[in-house]
């Protein structure tokens, strides 16, 4: 969906030099990616909003994510943060850019916090605000949400990773795989 919709689908989703697509283009794309899927096989899909970045996921695609089945996946915060790191390497190239995006958390966080953190990536503690960021804002939006909308997420399995190495990754896709072949 977050290809599909050109965004990251957080407040520091957006990819820069990247349009998103109008709604009408999104909802076709979405359309034809789920088109092309087997409909005898499980799709795994991210928790995720209703709107990614300025367009809406179709409200009946949303309501059949929702409804699903969860599986949750933990991997350490050092980890999660040197993931992040990789995943948005524009913030990681240009901490001013960073530092702008973040003034769209004023409303949610204050403005002590935000000028808190612009410090501390001018001061080059990149690590220590994408931390904090994960800890002060995003678990606790995500978590609240989750279980606000994801009925099943209490009652799917966990796993966890030691780290974001390739290895860690495979495991959990075998025991998830393991699950499914479980439930045929």
């Amino acid at each position: 969906l977050e290809r599909l919709a050109r965004h990251r689908s957080s407040v520091l989703g957006l990819v820069p030099g990247t349009v998103q697509p109008s709604q009408k283009a999104f909802e076709t794309a979405v359309w034809h990616a789920l088109s092309q899927l087997d409909p005898t096989r499980p799709v795994y899909i991210e928790s995720e909003s209703k709107k990614v970045g300025n367009v809406a996921v179709p409200v009946a695609l949303m309501d059949t994510v929702r409804a699903s089945p969860c599986i949750t996946i933990n991997l350490p915060m050092p980890h999660r943060i040197q993931l992040l790191m990789q995943d948005y390497p524009h913030f990681v190239v240009d901490p001013a850019f960073f530092a702008q995006r973040l003034e769209a958390l004023t409303q949610l966080r204050g403005k002590q916090q935000v000028t808190h953190w612009q410090t501390q990536l001018a001061q080059g503690a990149m690590e220590e605000v994408v931390g904090e960021l994960l800890t002060l804002h995003y678990d606790p939006i995500y978590l609240a949400s989750i279980e606000r909308n994801f009925a099943q997420s209490k009652q799917g399995p966990r796993f966890e990773l030691a780290d974001a190495s390739p290895e860690q990754f495979e495991r959990v896709a075998e025991g998830i795989l393991g699950l499914v072949s479980t439930q045929n």
